[in-house]
């Protein structure tokens, strides 16, 4: 098969696999085995967790671009455009570039069929290994034990955190889901816990497999000390921190967990506390508390937390940044999410919600949509929007000049207000 443009390799992708989620590695791993036979990989950083992964790949990022290595980052979503997925040097690569890989892909497939993630996954591993780098960061898209990510054996791993999610492909707990996702974890390597009340199962797969793990609160922690923070490794501490400049409490955890994953690469790769310093204060993340006042007398606070752990993250940094203000809540969620669970934490926060019905295959139906609210005893809601813009339209003229209005939950809709306010962001 062949294409002239990626968003016809992307539509045609979409339809391939019988099924958009698939986890297993045999018909991934095939592929990339007649793709580069005989590539050497780059050094390699495999990131999981349930929350805080593409946080810890931006601190990661950052870092070792400010000293001066060539970094190439595969992360998903994308928010804006597929190509954010694939970057290098923190710039996404070029339509052309990822056709090139798509061909590559299908010219050794053999018939073997693959997902859309899988797609991805085999592009951004050739194109990186074609790319010269020195090292390449790699975000588990689901799980870690079967996700195509895992085709790859990391020198160093990362574990972020551990919350309820996929329950139908990762299972009902944090034990099940933390064996899952340990199961990036390899031989005597390195694997970095900046979970705080880390599941059992990860410290059990951990000693299976032999792997060297260290645990946040335990092996690395952090001090806050007003404008700067301490980070404290196994073996040393590093002084006055600038602050992340990702917001919440959650992310000195991130950034910290960030830090021995470079210390422990270190034999490999090293780097400099300056550019420690350099990194986290230059770390960028669309999406995440993302602020936009610019455009009207409200303020607009986006972000993609969509579970129930995520969320909460969202009402503590409410609750500590935005004391006692009006919330006007411009939200929609996945079918598969905990949308009651999300709903039980925020609904002691927003004054007024505004649902977004979605054009996806994984949009809940609006009658489901309704009864979860009402299940949730929520009343002051709309449902009758047609879309981002006039859901968003409805909010802000509800809205007094010292509310909030809190843009949160499925990607989907983060990329529908990030696209409509695209050219105030470019000022």
């Amino acid at each position: 098969m062949h294409f002239d443009h990626l968003q016809a390799w992307l539509q045609w992708q979409e339809t391939l696999h019988p099924t958009a989620i698939d986890l297993s590695l045999e018909r991934v791993a095939k592929v990339y085995r007649a793709l580069n036979p005989h590539a050497i990989k780059p050094l390699t950083i495999t990131v999981a967790g349930t929350n805080g992964k593409g946080s810890c790949v931006a601190f990661l990022d950052a870092i070792y671009q400010a000293q001066g290595y060539r970094v190439g980052t595969y992360t998903s979503p994308h928010i804006l455009k597929y190509n954010e997925r694939i970057k290098i040097g923190g710039n996404p690569v070029s339509d052309e570039t990822l056709c090139a890989a798509f061909e590559r892909i299908e010219a050794v497939r053999a018939g073997i069929s693959l997902s859309y993630f899988e797609f991805g996954t085999l592009a951004a591993l050739d194109i990186f290994w074609r790319a010269n780098l020195d090292i390449q960061l790699l975000e588990v898209g689901m799980g870690g034990r079967l996700d195509a990510v895992n085709i790859v054996d990391p020198d160093t791993c990362l574990i972020s955190s551990i919350g309820i999610d996929h329950v139908q492909w990762l299972g009902p707990d944090r034990e099940a889901i933390g064996r899952e996702k340990a199961g990036i974890m390899r031989a005597n390597t390195p694997v970095i816990i900046g979970d705080p009340k880390p599941p059992q199962a990860l410290a059990e797969v951990a000693r299976e497999k032999n792997a060297q793990a260290y645990f946040f609160g335990r092996h690395f922690n952090y001090l806050q000390t007003g404008t700067h923070w301490t980070w404290q490794g196994p073996d040393r501490q590093i002084a006055q921190l600038p602050l992340p400049p990702l917001k919440g409490e959650h992310q000195f955890r991130n950034a910290a967990a960030a830090i021995l994953t470079t210390q422990k690469m270190a034999p490999y790769l090293p780097v400099a506390d300056a550019a420690i310093f350099s990194g986290l204060q230059q770390t960028p993340l669309q999406g995440r508390f993302q602020l936009i006042n610019k455009t009207g007398r409200t303020p607009i606070l986006i972000d993609v937390g969509h579970n129930p752990e995520a969320v909460a993250t969202i009402a503590a940094h409410l609750r500590a940044e935005y004391p006692g203000k009006c919330v006007h809540a411009v939200f929609s969620m996945m079918k598969d999410k905990d949308i009651a669970g999300v709903l039980n934490i925020m609904q002691p926060l927003v004054q007024q919600w505004h649902y977004v019905p979605l054009s996806n295959t994984r949009a809940p139906a609006l009658a489901a949509v309704r009864e979860i609210f009402l299940q949730s005893k929520i009343a002051k809601v709309s449902f009758d929007h047609r879309d981002f813009k006039d859901a968003l339209q409805a909010a802000q003229t509800q809205a007094q000049a010292d509310d909030v209005i809190l843009v949160f939950g499925s990607f989907f809709l983060v990329s529908d207000c990030l696209n409509h306010f695209s050219g105030v962001l470019a000022q």
